[in-house]
């Protein structure tokens, strides 16, 4: 794949899979309504060919309204849209100390809970602090039912980390941000990630992670994959936006909430790959990072690669990796001018 194009030829690499996806086009999977379908279509202008619509903390009252909302889309893509393959739930089982943007509605997880969310919507990754209640006993009784079960907005320590990938978790949440850092001597929720993980979540818009630690990380975990963490100021000018309950400023690039916390991000994927290439990952490596690898993750054989049998998503770009053309299950899609 690598080497310089000549004039006239395209990068034809496999469609982008994002796995943490809150809003786009100035719409919010917490919105209800056809706010998925925009913002589907936003990141598939974009090149995602299929994703997890992204829940926010909220009161369980909304969680239920907004899985409600989500379980539709799930079943039938909007027309010029990418795939909603389910829902990661991030939160509100997180821990109340490592709130991030999230607003302050954390709680603890329990089964009938559980089963009562479970039965809304496809849930196919949901983000939990292992340090809190009975969640780490959770963690099988979840992995039963098909949920891949992420550590993040968590102070766990690294045995805890350590004990809950043991017990059947499998990621973690936009590694570095809202959680335990890595130190000498208390290596934390970062560092059990680093020294164990197969898989992680990595925000690549130079924001949120600095290239170095971008460079560690896809270094020491073989299946660490991109995810945007967009919010509904993707696609969209700077200004005021919802995050969930949170009010968030578009501004300089980044998203943030009042007092600078960043909140989120306008990123999407094509700038994503960009990023990765610039920061020295050979073009290969960084399309495996936003296709094959999240298709992995989810154990889907027929998404985020080139082969005959799997759907026909795919982009094309040009030598400066900008987007000339996206195809999501063979449907076309039109690019902003």
């Amino acid at each position: 794949m690598e080497g310089a194009l000549k004039e006239g030829e395209r990068w034809l690499l496999p469609g982008f899979i994002d796995l943490h996806v809150h809003g786009g086009a100035g719409a919010d999977t917490m919105d209800g309504g056809d706010a998925v379908a925009r913002l589907a279509r936003l990141h598939a202008r974009h090149g995602t060919t299929a994703l997890l619509a992204t829940t926010m903390t909220a009161p369980l009252d909304e969680v239920r309204a907004a899985l409600d909302a989500l379980a539709a889309h799930c079943q039938a893509r909007p027309a010029r849209a990418a795939r909603v393959l389910g829902v990661h739930l991030e939160g509100p089982f997180i821990s109340p100390r490592r709130l991030g943007a999230q607003p302050d509605c954390a709680r603890l997880a329990l089964t009938d809970t559980l089963h009562d969310l479970l039965a809304r919507a496809p849930i196919r990754v949901l983000t939990l602090a292992p340090e809190e209640g009975a969640h780490l006993a959770l963690i099988p009784w979840l992995v039963e039912r098909g949920v891949r079960v992420q550590l993040g907005h968590s102070l766990a320590s690294y045995e805890q980390g350590v004990a809950a990938l043991e017990a059947g978790a499998t990621g973690f949440t936009h590694l570095f941000n809202a959680m335990s850092p890595l130190q000498h001597r208390a290596p934390g929720l970062v560092g059990a990630a680093l020294a164990h993980a197969q898989h992680a979540e990595l925000i690549p818009d130079l924001l949120h992670v600095h290239a170095g630690a971008l460079r560690a990380a896809l270094r020491a975990i073989p299946g660490a994959y991109a995810v945007t963490d967009a919010t509904a100021a993707a696609g969209m000018p700077d200004g005021e936006f919802a995050l969930g309950r949170q009010r968030v400023f578009h501004c300089a690039g980044g998203v943030r909430l009042a007092d600078g916390t960043l909140a989120g991000s306008a990123l999407t994927m094509d700038q994503a790959l960009r990023n990765l290439v610039q920061i020295g990952l050979p073009l290969a490596e960084a399309a495996q990072r936003l296709s094959r690898h999240p298709a992995d993750y989810l154990g889907l054989q027929d998404r985020g690669r080139l082969v005959v049998g799997a759907w026909a998503d795919f982009v094309e770009l040009d030598a400066d990796l900008r987007l000339r053309a996206v195809f999501v299950e063979g449907e076309s899609i039109e690019l902003e001018s």
